[in-house]
């Protein structure tokens, strides 16, 4: 009989603490958003917004001042593959110099689209200026968001093969604008991450995330055969 009865008392505890839980009804939502500083390229806003607790909260965003009407992305990234015969299949990367990091990065060629263009016009475009070189469009992601907890920049990657035997991709000459001083660096594609690793130990560079995600992603496609768990014992 006392068994009985302590079971009951523990069951009504549980049942009173549940019930103590705050109901969660609150979409999260903006409130408004308040210009800070803007500049040529970039702005600071303040986002005040509602949390899913109902809260009332404040965050500091960054935002660019160059995002065309009609579109949701802010530029292109571009994974371009050059491809020549009895040569193995290159990355093509560009390295840089960039003011925010203080140092050289090692990034994919990317840009802003401009006004009245297509993501795929804009990689194109890019790839030319920046590389030199001319390639095909094989394929684009969604758009996607980059550091969402500073800013709400977006991207579209491009995939682009790049004939290496055509004549216009022999000897490709840079479409630089003015102060711009861009490096492009070929690494094979079956070695990437390895040969990225040897650059940043050789000498001050950063490498993008998205570029170090997209190594990673090759070695276990392609030379990490699946385990099954079992083996692993």
């Amino acid at each position: 009989m006392e068994h009985v009865i302590h079971v009951k008392i523990v069951v009504q505890i549980v049942k009173m603490s549940n019930s103590e839980e705050p109901n969660v009804t609150t979409a999260p939502h903006i409130v408004k958003e308040e210009l800070m500083a803007a500049g040529k390229w970039l702005k600071l806003e303040k986002t005040t917004y509602v949390d899913r607790a109902g809260s009332t909260r404040a965050w500091e965003t960054v935002k660019r001042t160059t995002r065309q009407t009609n579109t949701e992305a802010d530029g292109v990234g571009i994974i371009a593959l050059l491809k020549r015969t009895l040569h193995k299949d290159c990355v093509v990367m560009v390295k840089q110099f960039r003011p925010p990091m203080g140092c050289h990065t090692l990034e994919f060629p990317a840009g802003l689209i401009d006004e009245g263009e297509s993501a795929e016009a804009a990689a194109l475009r890019e790839l030319k200026e920046e590389t030199g070189y001319k390639g095909e469009v094989v394929g684009i992601t969604p758009v996607t968001c980059l550091d969402p907890g500073l800013s709400n920049c977006t991207t579209q990657m491009v995939m682009v093969n790049i004939n290496g035997d055509g004549g216009e991709n022999i000897n490709p000459t840079q479409q630089l604008g003015d102060g711009e001083f861009v490096e492009v660096i070929l690494l094979p594609l079956d070695e990437f991450q390895v040969k990225l690793d040897d650059l940043m130990k050789k000498e001050k560079i950063v490498v993008d995330a998205k570029v170090y995600i997209f190594a990673m992603g090759m070695v276990q496609a392609f030379f990490k055969p699946r385990e099954l768990p079992v083996l692993k014992q």
